[in-house]
């Protein structure tokens, strides 16, 4: 063997030992070792130092340690040692740094130059997919920071952080489906709860059972005690794993109205988490916005409860609520409005025969709804009647849900995309013709529709209208190469605001300075998550699921799913940060005028930023720009 030769395989052999490359392919590793230089740094040396801009190589150490320094990321100061790799965070974003790199005692290292570094990016997925993990863990870093702006407690002692494990007091108080309802209701007042999970054989939970549900479905109805509890049980109550966080328990509650969550723990029942353990230990509303939207006897009494959904906004990212489950929860809230607005508006609509379902469209379909989301929404349809005289009824109902909605603080549509519309109020066969014309000819108007209508979800009536209109639509979509390639080329026409010179490109004219986070940011991540469900076969609408389920369908490694992710929820708390007047760019924006309304409450001045906030919003364009060439590359050809 030639003494190039086993220089290569030395190397190959010490970095097998060590991650990412343990999992890297031989060649990529023959690669590596073949185009990387042996340096030696003398202790006290700064190898990388902040004021050198752009890292121009990827450094992994063979002998000794190395000290790193960043004064913006808490937890950043620490020792690195053989096969660890420096600064691997600047050179995967491409940008400048401000930490410093300095040999405590002598050190040898690897040195890949950038070109090869970018090249072993490329064929590599295990190397890029550790790249993107570190990448990820400054945004969750930043994203830290964002939610203490909002509140000075830490957040390792927020208890909606806590896994819901820690929140069980108490062993499950269960019975079988067989159980008669006198004897679960016996169980009850002897172990003084108000729920009973019901479980099968297996110790799987079926169902639950609550005092409303003796109220509702065993008093009024006159259900006889001796009937086995399966018959008047809520089914299919939804469980979360006991690691889940306090946080995803109250996104779920808010979106299904429940009072209490099960906890499970490989697949079996190990407790019961309530409203009540989750608001003893917070300082959160949720609770009486809820008992104040259901109690409502007017349209006017809503306004109160409607109202606090912005003040439990700004409380949730005090008390550390990541923008996925926030969003989740402001849309779930504003859902509960919406049904007490059904409640209490059709009775005076005859509605009797007609099988109809609101559809919500948009930012409310794919329940990332900010507080400044205005209305869109849709209805479908079916009758054995005439079908005009149908829509005319629903017609009539629509705008005055609409009207109600408009009252409560949610903005109508500018385009009219609302039930209240002929146009959105059509009937199943009628949203089938729409939707294969769309597939068919995907014209721009078309594909602009698509941004807004794939993204539907049932808010309230008969669901399986909605399954069977998604079920219609993906079956159309997945083959249609045509209309993914137009669509995946609509996703890449919105670049992010990356400069050339400067750090950012920004805006002239009336927003100068300025970058719109939604049109330029988050939409990003949103027309490539649609296009990628639509693509894939996925029925999930939200994007953070979206982009998750399609890492999967694509082999992906979850690490590279989970940065997207991560990017997007940065983008969406710095959108809350405006909108809630968390950043100086609000303020200004509160004078523009009326016709400049909507794209002021999504914009920032990035010098209002702090230098770790702009590194990170920086890294964030990039993932979104990554992954427009990850979708270019599956559904653009």
């Amino acid at each position: 063997m030639s003494a190039p030769e086993l220089i290569v395989e030395t190397t190959v052999r010490f970095l097998q030992d060590y991650e990412p490359f343990a999992r890297m392919a031989r060649d990529d590793l023959r690669f590596f070792a073949s185009r990387a230089q042996l340096a030696y740094f003398p202790v006290g040396t700064t190898i990388v130092d902040a004021a050198t801009g752009a890292a121009g190589a990827l450094h992994v150490i063979r002998q000794g340690h190395v000290r790193s320094e960043d004064p913006t990321l808490q937890g950043a100061n620490e020792v690195l040692g053989p096969g660890e790799c420096f600064p691997l965070v600047r050179l995967a974003a491409d940008t400048a740094g401000v930490g410093t790199f300095t040999a405590t005692e002598d050190v040898f290292c690897w040195q890949l130059g950038r070109d090869d570094f970018v090249e072993l990016r490329s064929r590599s997925a295990p190397f890029a997919g550790f790249c993107a993990q570190a990448l990820a863990t400054i945004v969750r870093q930043s994203v830290t920071q964002l939610r203490q702006d909002f509140g000075n407690r830490a957040l390792e002692h927020q208890t909606l952080l806590l896994p819901l494990e820690a929140l069980i007091r108490r062993a499950p108080v269960h019975c079988t489906t067989a159980t008669p309802i006198a004897a679960a209701l016996e169980l009850m007042r002897a172990e003084r709860v108000a729920t009973i999970a019901v479980v099968d054989a297996e110790a799987h939970p079926v169902g639950i059972f609550t005092l409303r549900d003796l109220r509702d479905r065993v008093v009024l109805d006159d259900v006889p005690l001796a009937a086995p509890i399966e018959s008047v049980m809520t089914p299919r109550v939804r469980a979360l794993d006991a690691l889940s966080t306090a946080e995803d328990a109250l996104a779920l509650m808010a979106e299904h109205g429940w009072h209490q969550v099960l906890v499970m723990r490989a697949d079996r029942l190990v407790g019961v988490v309530s409203e009540r353990d989750l608001f003893a230990l917070q300082r959160v509303s949720m609770r009486n916005v809820l008992t104040a939207i259901d109690s409502a006897a007017s349209i006017d009494e809503l306004r109160g409860p409607a109202g606090d959904i912005v003040a439990l906004a700004d409380n949730l990212v005090a008390q550390g609520a990541a923008a996925g489950p926030l969003t989740h929860t402001i849309a779930a809230l504003n859902d509960a409005v919406t049904h007490r607005v059904f409640a209490l508006l059709a009775p005076r609509h005859p509605l009797d025969g007609i099988e109809w379902c609101w559809l919500a469209l948009g930012s409310e379909g794919r329940r990332e709804q900010t507080v400044a989301s205005d209305q869109d929404n849709a209805l479908v349809f079916t009758t054995a009647g005439a079908r005009d005289e149908a829509r005319r009824r629903l017609l009539a109902f629509a705008a005055e849900v609409n009207a109600a909605a408009a009252a409560l603080g949610v903005p109508l549509c500018p385009g009219n995309i609302m039930a209240s519309n002929p146009d959105c109020c059509l009937a199943l066969d009628e949203w089938q013709q729409r939707f294969a014309a769309w597939l068919r000819e995907p014209t721009p108007q078309a594909l602009l529709n698509a941004n807004i209508y794939f993204d539907f979800r049932p808010l309230a009536g008969a669901a399986t209208l909605a399954e069977r209109l998604r079920t219609f639509v993906l079956g159309l979509t997945a083959d249609n190469r045509l209309f993914l390639r137009m669509l995946t080329a609509n996703a890449l026409q919105a670049e992010p605001p990356l400069g050339v010179i400067r750090t950012f490109r920004t805006d002239e004219g009336p927003h100068a300075g300025t970058i719109d986070l939604k049109s330029q940011g988050t939409r990003i991540f949103v027309d490539a998550a649609r296009t990628f469900a639509l693509g894939l076969g996925i029925p999930e609408t939200n994007t953070a699921q979206r982009l998750r389920l399609a890492a999967r369908r694509l082999h992906l490694d979850e690490r590279e799913a989970d940065a997207a992710v991560d990017a997007f929820e940065f983008l969406q708390m710095l959108r809350l940060r405006v909108q809630r007047g968390g950043l100086d760019a609000a303020a200004a924006n509160a004078d523009d005028d009326a016709g400049h309304a909507a794209s002021a409450r999504n914009r920032l001045n990035p010098s209002d930023l702090n230098e770790l906030d702009r590194r990170l919003l920086k890294e964030a364009f990039r993932q979104a720009r990554s992954l427009q060439q990850l979708l270019e590359r599956t559904l653009g050809q």
